[in-house]
C-alpha cells in the first residue's frame, strides 16, 4: 500500500513540474504562434510617424479597457492606471500601468498583449509600449509603464469596444536581469 502511494506522489509530482515547465514555454510558443498565424489577438506595431492627423475619426468614441495578469511564478503586483478609456480611431492615445517588484531580488519580465474581440486585434497598434522589451525591476521597486497606441479609423462600426489585456510572464534566464542591472549601474555612473 505504501509502495503504490509512493509511485503516486512521485507521478503527481512529475506532472507538477511538467505543468510549471509548460507554462514558462508558454511565451515563446505564443510569440511563435502568432508570428506564423498573424492571429490570437497580437497587436501590431507601427511608429508614431506613421499615424495621420487626418485619420481621426471626429464622430466617433472607442471604449478600450485594461485587463492586467501576472503569471503566478513573478512576484509582482501590476495594474492600469484606469479601468478603461475613451479613444477617437485615428487618434494617438496613452494609458499607464504600474508594475512593483514584491520579493528581494530583482526580477526581469515580459509582458504579452493581447486585445478582444479578435477582430479588433486587427485595428489595434501601439506606437510605443513596456511589452516590447524586457523589464527589470529591483527589489520591491516600482515602476510607472506607459503604452502608446491607435484604434485604426477602420475599425468596423459593430465593435464599440475593446480589451487590451497584458499576462507578465517571469523571464527564465537570470544572465538578462545581470546584464541589465549592469548596463543600468553604467548608464547612472556614465
Amino acid at each position: 500500500m505504501k509502495n503504490n502511494a509512493t509511485k503516486t506522489a512521485k507521478k503527481l509530482g512529475l506532472v507538477a513540474v511538467a505543468m510549471f515547465g509548460f507554462g514558462y514555454l508558454m511565451v515563446p510558443i505564443y510569440n511563435v504562434l502568432c508570428d506564423i498565424t498573424g492571429i490570437n489577438g497580437k497587436t501590431g506595431q507601427i511608429a508614431q510617424s506613421q499615424v495621420s492627423v487626418d485619420d481621426v475619426d471626429p464622430n466617433r468614441l472607442v471604449t478600450v479597457e485594461f485587463d492586467t495578469n501576472v503569471n503566478p511564478a513573478l512576484p509582482w503586483e501590476f495594474k492600469a492606471a484606469q479601468f478603461k478609456q475613451d479613444v477617437r480611431p485615428g487618434e494617438i492615445a496613452e494609458a499607464k500601468f504600474v508594475v512593483e517588484n514584491k520579493s528581494n531580488k530583482s526580477v526581469v519580465g515580459q509582458a504579452i498583449p493581447s486585445v478582444a474581440p479578435e477582430q479588433a486585434s486587427l485595428f489595434f497598434n501601439k506606437t510605443e509600449c513596456f511589452c516590447f522589451i524586457n523589464q527589470v525591476l529591483a527589489p520591491g521597486e516600482k515602476k510607472e509603464m506607459i503604452v502608446r497606441f491607435v484604434v485604426d479609423s477602420d475599425l468596423p462600426e459593430k465593435i464599440s469596444t475593446m480589451t487590451l489585456s497584458y499576462t507578465f510572464f517571469k523571464v527564465l534566464n537570470e544572465d538578462v536581469a545581470g546584464n541589465a542591472q549592469h548596463e543600468t549601474a553604467n548608464q547612472n555612473n556614465g
